[in-house]
């Protein structure tokens, strides 16, 4: 039996981009949006989707670190940069192939970049 391979597939955007738009994802007229349900379908009936979500902007993160037994955190992003990570889904598929069909199939891709990253796999009693 082929283990299958789990992947993120994680929405890349520029950072100016992202905010100029009022909701991220979200197109007027809701393209993104519309598209983004009919690739969740096809994700679906490929069997391949375990999961995934949009992300607020990095504006509206919060960085924590932990230093000398000190939490410390900062509003916004870690890191000043020309990309953001807008979302991700995250896949099961049987090979590489298979995840950059499906990175190929995401409505931003045409906009920002998908970096199809496996999954580490643990065995743990959690799963």
């Amino acid at each position: 039996m082929i283990r299958p391979l789990a992947v993120a597939l994680l929405l890349v955007t520029a950072s100016a981009a992202a905010a100029q738009r009022p909701n991220p994802g979200v197109t007027s007229g809701g393209g993104l949006r519309r598209g983004a349900v009919h690739y969740g379908k096809w994700l679906t009936d490929k069997g391949w989707i375990r999961g995934g979500d949009a992300l607020q902007t990095s504006a509206q993160a919060t960085t924590v670190r932990l230093r000398k037994g000190e939490t410390l955190t900062t509003d916004g992003p870690f890191a000043e940069t020309k990309e953001q990570l807008g979302g991700y889904y995250e896949v099961e598929c049987q090979n590489l192939d298979q995840a950059i069909e499906a990175a190929s199939r995401i409505p931003s891709v045409g906009t920002g970049s998908i970096e199809v990253r496996p999954i580490m796999e643990f065995d743990t009693p959690h799963k």
